[in-house]
């Protein structure tokens, strides 16, 4: 069973590889493409943010 600690950093990966899926969509123009990603951002985002992951220096669409 992984720990509290192993899920976070797994949530951290998965917010930064969102982040740049969505900047890659907003580049492309990718308006459904980016409204789902933004879906699973903000999961993630209040997921970190419950587990006290302090986001400024990694949240770089701040949305």
């Amino acid at each position: 069973m992984p720990t509290s600690l192993e899920v976070t950093k797994a949530a951290i990966d998965d917010f930064k590889k969102i982040q740049r899926y969505m900047q890659l969509a907003k580049e492309e123009n990718a308006v459904k493409t980016y409204a789902e990603l933004k879906r699973e951002y903000l999961v993630l985002k209040a997921l970190l943010n419950v587990s006290g992951v302090n986001l400024v220096d990694i949240d770089e669409i701040k949305e």
